[in-house]
């Protein structure tokens, strides 16, 4: 068969499935219970990993799985390392033209696993934070200031490589400044669930522009930056939410999606929007005459570090997995975005959907390790991310006291659920062949997106992949 006619049977099964799925699509495109979920999690307000927030959105999610269908629903508990933020101060020492100083206090954010701490030196700006840009300059025993952005046309560098980049070359603080408007410092994990190695924190895009023309008016100067976090970290319990819908097969996809956020807003967009697009496509599959089984799994700890990703990965017989499809991202904005993650066969898939709905979805091949798609990703399952585009750089208001349900557009939660219920049923013909990813190809991949500096600087970097 070639490559043209597998494709046209694949559209054909989904039009087919289309036809059969009618009814609870038709329900689905008026529904309420996509907003009203929403609306209840974000109730909550912080959703932090291992926290009481984090415990009562598990029990909503349960909740709202049990309302779509999704049979056996459980919390499964695990131990974790919690990190809760204390009090942060950035202050700055300048010279005045008569010779005195004076002192200014900046709004600041410690970065989760920010250690408590306290750092006083020389502020040295390093741009968007990349290794060569780090390089280039001096940074030893100096708070670095990076932007949240990365360059026009190169891949997104994450804050982790950022700061591990910059940390193992012997800076002593972080600021990471945001890129959009609007007083608003940022937030995200420094590490996968442990303690730094060095104190950091989040200013807004204003701020950071102040910080940087000091830098650039001062150079060479010491002791003018005095940095301070107040957190700890202790042991904490997060949990994941499962259930499952079709037949109970030995094998079986999984469809997940995280339900915490960070403690700074409610998480709408990131992600309450994903797990609601999930509770939404669970609904449409409960209905469904499924050849496999469908585990539906609500994932702890996404922000901290995976580490309910972690968790199922290693609970689960992976050999029976024939595919994952990690909802992250998607519902946010209009158009549908699926990260392949070097898997040909779930692109396909992607693109079997969009051709047969009519319906934009772009399909993307490179990999990442930054969603709950990677504990099963580096063990060869290959996955397919749903993820939304804005069409700007970063992820917008996400990891912000902005981040919240206003931003929403419920119509994207029913849609995106409708699309993504269509992905998952055509990952689950017989007919569709998913082949386990291959080690070295994925070591290749993530070379070949220069992936690799960066993920050894944030100790992410596989060792079997040496």
């Amino acid at each position: 068969m070639t490559d043209d006619t597998a494709a046209d049977a694949a559209t054909d099964r989904v039009s087919e499935r289309i036809e059969e799925f009618a009814p609870a699509l038709g329900r689905t495109w008026t529904d309420d219970e996509p907003w009203d979920f929403l609306t209840d999690l974000t109730a909550i307000g912080s959703r932090m990993g291992g926290s009481e927030g984090e415990r009562r959105a598990a029990a909503v999610v349960a909740d709202a799985f049990e309302r779509a269908g999704v049979r056996d629903v459980h919390e499964d508990p695990f131990e974790m390392l919690g990190w809760e933020r204390g009090g942060c101060t950035l202050c700055v020492t300048t010279p005045g033209r008569d010779g005195g100083e004076s002192t200014r206090e900046f709004e600041a954010l410690a970065l989760p696993y920010s250690p408590a701490g306290r750092v006083a030196g020389e502020l040295v700006d390093v741009g968007y934070g990349t290794p060569e840009e780090v390089d280039a300059v001096d940074v030893e025993g100096k708070v670095v200031v990076a932007s949240t952005t990365t360059p026009s046309g190169s891949r997104f560098v994450h804050r982790m490589e950022k700061f591990g980049y910059a940390i193992g070359e012997g800076a002593a603080g972080f600021v990471f400044v945001n890129h959009l408007d609007g007083q608003l410092p940022p937030t995200g994990s420094l590490t996968f669930g442990e303690e730094a190695a060095a104190v950091a924190v989040g200013v807004s895009k204003e701020t950071g522009a102040w910080l940087r023309e000091y830098a650039a008016n001062t150079p060479g100067t010491s002791g003018h930056v005095d940095l301070s976090v107040d957190a700890t970290a202790a042991p904490a319990e997060s949990r994941n939410v499962v259930g499952r819908v079709g037949p109970d097969t030995d094998e079986r996809l999984l469809l997940v999606a995280h339900y915490d956020g960070h403690d700074i807003a409610e998480g709408a967009l990131d992600n309450g929007c994903g797990i609601a697009t999930v509770a939404t496509t669970a609904g449409i599959l409960a209905d469904a005459d499924l050849p496999i089984g469908v585990d539906v799994v609500a994932v702890g700890c996404e922000e901290v570090g995976l580490l309910g990703a972690e968790r199922l990965a290693g609970s689960v017989a992976l050999d029976a997995v024939k595919a994952v499809v990690n909802v992250d991202g998607a519902g946010r904005f209009r158009d549908l975005v699926a990260l392949a993650h070097t898997s040909d066969a779930t692109a396909a898939v992607a693109d079997a959907v969009a051709t047969a709905t009519n319906h934009p979805i772009e399909v993307r091949a490179e990999p990442h390790p930054f969603s709950d798609q990677w504990p099963f990703v580096r063990r060869g399952v290959p996955a397919l991310q749903l993820h939304s585009d804005s069409g700007e750089r970063g992820r917008g208001w996400g990891h912000t006291h902005a981040d919240t349900r206003d931003k929403v557009d419920d119509r994207n939660l029913r849609e995106h659920g409708m699309l993504i219920a269509l992905v998952v049923a055509e990952l689950a013909e017989p007919d569709r062949t998913v082949p386990r990813l291959d080690a070295d190809g994925l070591a290749d991949a993530f070379r070949d997106a220069d992936f690799e500096t960066g993920m050894r600087a944030a100790a992410l970097w596989p060792a079997g992949w040496e």
